[in-house]
């Protein structure tokens, strides 16, 4: 293969180096951001032998072309644009800079929560193991593993220990993840994280068992001791204000006094008012979306989750399932009220429901290049990636994008009605088996089951229905 041609070629394709704003790659893909999508020629690009797919997303503009041919065909691409090696990041900041106001604040939760999953999902799991260990009737009828052997109890509380740190102490996560994310000192966001859960304030989680909460008198104004364990939107909150004020107070502070009385005032002023004003407040404002959102999983039931197993492949379109990483941690972190996250479960039904749909588009084309693209796209989506799946084959063609949010929906009302929840974060998909509550597993497998056989089958459904349509216009 002539790298260089086949570079050449995809640039021309693109609108030319004029149109290339930054370009990266990662594992698979040329990843991009143009100044003009509508300048792209893309029978040209699909006509490519080396192009697996193309789709856009988030203000970037994905060309699939496969894991040891990417980095080359990347090397050559950044010598005929002249932009030079850039990371994925630089990439994501560029794409940012085009989205509008909701895109964007989208994009800053993720930029927030995506570095700390790896903490929540190995706290999840780890809550998962305990569950297991504790659960009665799942191993033995009226009796749970430590029932049987007491001598694991000291095992399994240890591990609960272990499990509860990383919600325990969420705001120190949240406040380093995100003072970072809006320009302040990721230490100093930390260090606010750690006031909000310091041990002389009433434990969030025991509040029911306290009866009056001690105060701070200041000067008559009464300011209640109450911690931040688990908690999301106050931290957040509390993270910009502290980040803002430091970059604000640094502006005017002499050089000699900016490294004493910078980080004094800015953590000062910030941790006040977040027990005065911000804390109490936000603290309402996320229990109430919390509630809400139980309040609906629990009302609509079989309904909703059809609802939502329809909706969710639209919604990753758009970028906006970013977003649920926020509700998720929350749901996560209050899991003695929520019982656990019921959007992992759907996510996942959804996902393999992509995949099935692509996985028929295999056995049903006869074109060389859509079968490499959806052997392993197909794949990849029942492991928790779509994105090639639905870019590169399910909205192309339309029917199986059709046949996959049917599944989901289908699949997504059965395991709402069963009431599956996950206790962790993972890969929404076949590999979601270990973040799912023990007594749901069962649940949780049919579901994908069902997901996969509704959208493969329906897939078939369409094709015919789809070769029928054709066949008529060709006639006429």
């Amino acid at each position: 293969m002539n790298y260089r041609q086949e570079a050449e070629a995809i640039l021309e394709a693109l609108g030319g180096k004029d149109n290339v704003a930054a370009a990266a790659h990662c594992a698979t893909r040329l990843r991009l951001v143009l100044n003009d999508e509508s300048k792209v020629d893309e029978k040209k690009l699909d006509a490519l032998d080396v192009v697996k797919g193309t789709f856009s997303t988030g203000g970037q503009y994905q060309i699939i072309i496969g894991t040891g041919t990417v980095n080359k065909i990347y090397a050559e691409f950044t010598q005929l644009t002249g932009l030079g090696d850039m990371s994925t990041s630089d990439v994501k900041s560029a794409s940012a800079k085009k989205g509008n106001p909701l895109q964007q604040f989208v994009k800053m939760l993720s930029d927030i929560f995506v570095p700390i999953i790896p903490a929540i999902v190995a706290g999840g799991l780890l809550m998962g193991i305990n569950n297991l260990l504790t659960a009665p009737d799942l191993f033995f009828d009226g009796s749970s593993l430590i029932d049987q052997y007491p001598g694991i109890a000291d095992l399994a509380a240890m591990i609960n220990t272990f499990a509860n740190a990383a919600f325990v102490f969420l705001p120190v996560l949240i406040g380093f993840s995100a003072a970072k994310r809006f320009g302040g000192n990721p230490y100093l966001g930390a260090a606010l994280g750690m006031i909000m859960v310091h041990p002389d304030l009433v434990n969030a989680y025991a509040q029911a068992t306290v009866g009056d909460i001690p105060v701070w008198n200041i000067l008559g104004f009464e300011i209640e001791k109450l911690g931040y364990q688990g908690q999301v939107l106050p931290v957040l909150v509390s993270a910009y204000i502290l980040s803002k004020l430091e970059i604000n107070i640094r502006k005017f502070m002499p050089a000699s006094l900016d490294i004493l009385l910078t980080p004094l005032l800015s953590l000062l002023f910030t941790a006040f008012i977040t027990f005065a004003f911000v804390g109490p407040i936000t603290r309402e404002a996320g229990n109430l979306i919390i509630d809400g959102l139980v309040w609906t999983y629990d009302s609509l039931g079989f309904f909703g989750g059809l609802v939502m197993g329809l909706l969710y492949a639209p919604i990753v379109i758009t970028g906006m399932h970013h977003s649920f990483i926020a509700i998720e941690t929350q749901l996560l972190a209050d899991i003695a009220r929520t019982g656990g996250s019921f959007i992992f479960p759907i996510a996942a039904m959804s996902n393999v429901a992509q995949g099935a749909a692509t996985l028929a588009v295999f056995f049903l084309t006869r074109e060389k290049k859509m079968k490499g693209v959806a052997s392993a796209s197909g794949i990849s989506a029942l492991l928790g990636i779509t994105e090639p799946a639905m870019f590169g084959v399910n909205l192309k063609l339309r029917y199986p994008f059709i046949a996959a949010i049917i599944g989901s929906g289908i699949a997504s009302a059965f395991i709402v009605g069963r009431e599956v929840l996950a206790v962790a974060l993972g890969a929404a998909g076949l590999p979601g088996i270990i973040s799912i509550a023990p007594a749901s597993i069962v649940s949780y497998i049919i579901g994908m089951a069902i997901s996969f056989a509704v959208a493969f089958s329906l897939t078939f459904v369409l094709a015919k229905r789809q070769a029928k349509k054709d066949a008529v216009k060709q006639a006429a």
